[in-house]
């Protein structure tokens, strides 16, 4: 009997299946797979094994967290160069991280997940933050914790976080006139949710350009994370319609309303979905 290796898909499942033990580095790493299925993620796991193992070599046996943290920053932001891509910001490579490793630059969310490894690794209590608009990181010290931008390293006070927050409060509490506190905006994401962000802004990248094999591969990487996340089903059926798979795309939209039969949007999808059949 032939062994076959699993396709890309199928072992990004399989990661996602590890539950609270999925392991962050590999899982995002292993997006990139659908670009460059031979790529290897246990060479990437290694190369950042040994950034960390050259970080704990440096540190003081009795450093405590804070000169840890700072250790941690001199290394990462001054010695291996690591920046945000500023001059081609929406580069897919910036969600890869075997290019970010490489090049030194990436997105916030990107350079997070390297940083978090390295930050963990050193046993600092540090979390990534999904704020809207700007992905940051957080660590708890003994005296409270600090709120980091993950281009730079830069601590980021309460007012300077307020005012990143503040264009896009509309937007954030359409329901309701109350503004939710600040630190509600500030908690821990999950593992889970770091691939998220990471998969919806390529989603965001490849819809953009228009880029439809790409962005159904995203999309399928979404609803293995979260098969219940019903308007991803639709809008990976508005994907298909786009790629030319009328069946795949009825099947996804049919799903859709299954699920969502009072949606907004309903009578719209119907239509559709009669009109891929031909009726």
């Amino acid at each position: 009997m032939k062994w076959a290796a699993p396709t890309p898909l199928e072992y990004f499942t399989t990661l996602v299946r590890s539950g609270e033990a999925m392991p962050l580095l590999e899982t995002v790493a292993s997006i990139a797979q659908d670009d460059e299925p031979q790529l290897d993620l246990q060479a990437l796991v290694t190369e950042v094994d040994t950034l960390l193992l050259r970080l704990k070599n440096r540190l003081p046996a009795d450093a405590g967290p804070l000169t840890r943290l700072r250790m941690l920053h001199h290394f990462f932001y001054t010695e291996l160069g690591f920046a945000g891509n500023r001059n081609d910001y929406y580069a897919v490579q910036n969600s890869y991280l075997h290019e970010v490793l490489r090049t030194r630059m990436g997105i916030p969310v990107s350079l997070a997940v390297i940083w978090l490894e390295l930050a963990r690794g050193v046993k600092l209590k540090a979390d990534g933050v999904s704020f809207p608009g700007h992905f940051l990181l957080k660590v708890r010290l003994p005296d409270g914790y600090v709120v980091l931008d993950p281009l730079s390293g830069k601590s980021l006070s309460p007012e300077e976080i307020a005012e990143q927050l503040e264009p896009l409060r509309k937007f954030l509490n359409d329901d309701t006139d109350e503004e939710l506190p600040l630190a509600l905006y500030l908690q821990a994401a999950s593992a889970r949710d770091i691939v998220a962000r990471m998969l919806r802004n390529l989603k965001e990248i490849h819809r953009g350009n228009q880029d439809w094999p790409r962005l159904i591969a995203v999309q399928d990487r979404m609803l293995v994370l979260d098969p219940q996340a019903w308007s991803e089903w639709r809008d990976r059926g508005m994907a298909h319609v786009e790629a030319g798979d009328d069946d795949r795309a009825a099947s996804d939209l049919q799903t859709y309303l299954d699920h969502m039969p009072q949606a907004a949007d309903a009578f719209e999808v119907q239509t559709l979905i009669r009109r891929l059949a031909g009726n």
